[in-house]
């Protein structure tokens, strides 16, 4: 059995490890001939280890001893740290390695939609004008009359398709989402989709976000975020104390033992470096993905949101109630349309909308001039096209481009406005560049549209900017947008792959250091340890009173805060206190 002493090391740390294996990460380096210096890591348990005094031992640096009221300051509290990131990376660690996988693979889901699913969403574009979007929504419904049309979106590009989105009864909360040709109106196939994903974007979203186990799924993805801001910051405070306690010379010293590894250590000196010094790479990228995947988590989110409604942080609601004279008739002349008083469901095509109560497309004419109204207002660019969830409220128009700078603007149209109100909107139109739509609109892909003649054209009733949201509405659109890898492109998505492949490289490397840290029969003949030993406990004895006191506060208010972080410390904790008091009682039995 492995002795701890005072200072939370095992009694045989000074031993000389047995030679191993390189980095399963990173190639490995020739050893230097003479006795290699220290290379410190904020993610090992051995990263408070005071060298030892001998001149022979594993880290010849030499340190002073602090003082006893040195000890009580600084030791305690990198003691209770050195414990509880031990603890956490041990337990935690399978959680951070799935959503780093799953994150991982998600990142490549554009270019994998492309290779599979390019007849659906790509064309050859030609010189030839886009069709109006009456005709491209004609024939998706002639080639697939059943279900009923929620929506339309338009490509975000002269070589995308327009997407004409069905709700089918039999599908659930899926879609059925027919892709058209804009400049010919064929129809080049059939997708069922998710707000817009394709079947392969949603398997792998569900995957990354629950591992495709339903709701009780979304607990491990939550483990992952609420957990992953304690191991990286605990990692840094850890590192850094290590570092100074080498006493580099210079501050071109000190930066170089903080960022880089120790090229010239061997064995688990040389996983220690490279573990340290990549965590302090990640550590911005690291906090930045588990504070946005917070924001959408179950419960953590949750409070998130009420936080938002205190603070009157949500964007702006788009009014889309008319008056009684302008109801849209929610009957259809559409061949073959679902008739709205069937009850059949319906979907909308906006991410996280509501699927109820939608009604079948009331003509295809409607469609041009809601789209060209929404032109003249100054919504350029991918739209999605919503038609009224309910009689006596207006078709939606919302772009989205979530790409920087990002265009989230919206308006409601009524297509069907009186001759009255259509004169005034007419009359403002120049002025206020909101106004109705009598002609084709031009543009790439399926922006254009003919609108009716003599002046029945739709009316803009409400109209909403992203450049009037909230600020924390606008962080949490700019958040997610990159977290999902969109805002940036494929820079975005570079990036997010490459902070998905070095947290793989750092939990692999902290693992494998526990396994190096095992004693040997060498060293304990009378016991051999599968892995390393964890830290000294009873570390929260030394601190001071007050720091103890804050310590609990602060506790108790991220464990309110992020629930699931506060279940698991408890249970961590739990563990803990069982195990000491096995281990205490196995110990007065002998």
């Amino acid at each position: 059995m492995a002795t701890i002493d005072d200072r939370g090391v095992p009694a045989d740390e000074s031993a000389v490890p047995p030679p191993s294996t390189p980095s399963p990460c990173l190639p490995s380096f020739p050893s230097a001939s003479s006795p290699p210096p220290p290379s410190p890591s904020a993610f090992s348990p051995s990263t408070l280890s005071p060298p030892p005094s001998s001149p022979s031992a594993r880290d010849p640096e030499p340190a002073a001893k602090p003082a006893p009221g040195a000890r009580t300051s600084s030791v305690a509290p990198r003691r209770l740290l050195l414990r509880l990131h031990f603890y956490a990376g041990v337990f935690v660690a399978p959680f951070l390695l799935v959503a780093a996988l799953t994150g991982l693979a998600y990142t490549l889901t554009p270019q994998l939609d492309q290779l599979v699913y390019g007849h659906e969403l790509t064309v050859d574009a030609g010189g030839n004008a886009p069709r109006p979007l009456s005709a491209q929504i004609a024939a998706a419904r002639a080639a697939h009359p059943h279900g009923t049309v929620t929506g339309i979106r338009t490509g975000d590009g002269p070589r995308r398709t327009t997407a004409v989105v069905f709700t089918v009864p039999d599908l659930g909360d899926r879609q059925r989402t027919v892709y058209v040709d804009p400049y010919t109106a064929r129809v080049r196939g059939t997708l069922t989709t998710w707000w817009g994903s394709t079947p392969l974007t949603t398997w792998l979203d569900d995957l990354h976000r629950t591992l495709r186990l339903g709701a009780f799924g979304r607990y491990y993805s939550e483990v992952a975020a609420s957990w992953l801001w304690v191991v990286a910051t605990g990692g840094l405070l850890l590192w850094l104390a290590r570092v100074r306690r080498t006493r580099p010379t210079g501050r071109a010293g000190r930066a170089r033992r903080v960022l880089l590894p120790d090229l010239r250590a061997s064995g688990r000196r040389r996983t220690l470096g490279w573990h340290g010094a990549t965590g302090v790479w990640l550590l911005v990228g690291l906090l930045f993905l588990s504070a946005t995947g917070l924001t959408w988590s179950r419960h953590a989110g949750a409070h998130f949101r009420s936080a938002l409604d205190a603070t009157h942080g949500h964007a702006p609601t788009l009014d889309t109630a008319l008056p009684t004279a302008h109801a849209v008739p929610i009957t259809t002349s559409a061949p073959g349309a679902a008739d709205a008083s069937s009850g059949a469901p319906a979907a909308s095509t906006g991410h996280h909308h509501s699927l109820s109560g939608a009604t079948a497309l009331p003509g295809a004419d409607p469609a041009d001039r809601v789209l060209a109204a929404a032109r003249a207002a100054g919504l350029s660019g991918p739209v999605d096209i919503e038609l009224p969830a309910q009689a006596g409220t207006a078709w939606t128009v919302t772009q989205t481009d979530r790409r920087w700078p990002m265009r989230l603007d919206a308006v409601a149209v009524d297509p069907h406005p009186t001759s009255t109100s259509t004169a005034t909107v007419t009359s403002t139109a120049t002025s206020a560049g909101i106004g109705i739509g009598s002609g084709s609109e031009g543009g790439s892909g399926s922006e254009g549209g003919a609108g009716s003649e003599g002046g029945a054209g739709a009316r803009v009733t409400a109209h909403t900017r992203w450049a009037d949201y909230p600020v924390a509405a606008k962080l949490t659109k700019l958040g997610v947008a990159a977290h999902m890898g969109l805002l940036f492109g494929l820079a975005n998505q570079i990036l997010l792959a490459a902070l998905a492949l070095g947290l793989i490289c750092v939990l692999v490397w902290g693992l494998r250091m526990w396994w190096q840290r095992r004693p040997t029969r060498a060293q304990q003949p009378d016991r051999h340890r599968l892995l390393g030993p964890p830290p000294a406990r009873g570390a929260w004895r030394g601190l001071p009173t007050p720091l103890l006191a804050a310590g609990i506060l602060a506790t108790v208010a991220l464990g309110w805060a992020l629930p699931v972080f506060g279940v698991t410390l408890a249970a961590f904790l739990l563990l803990d206190v069982t195990l000491g008091l096995t281990r205490r009682a196995h110990h007065h039995r002998r």
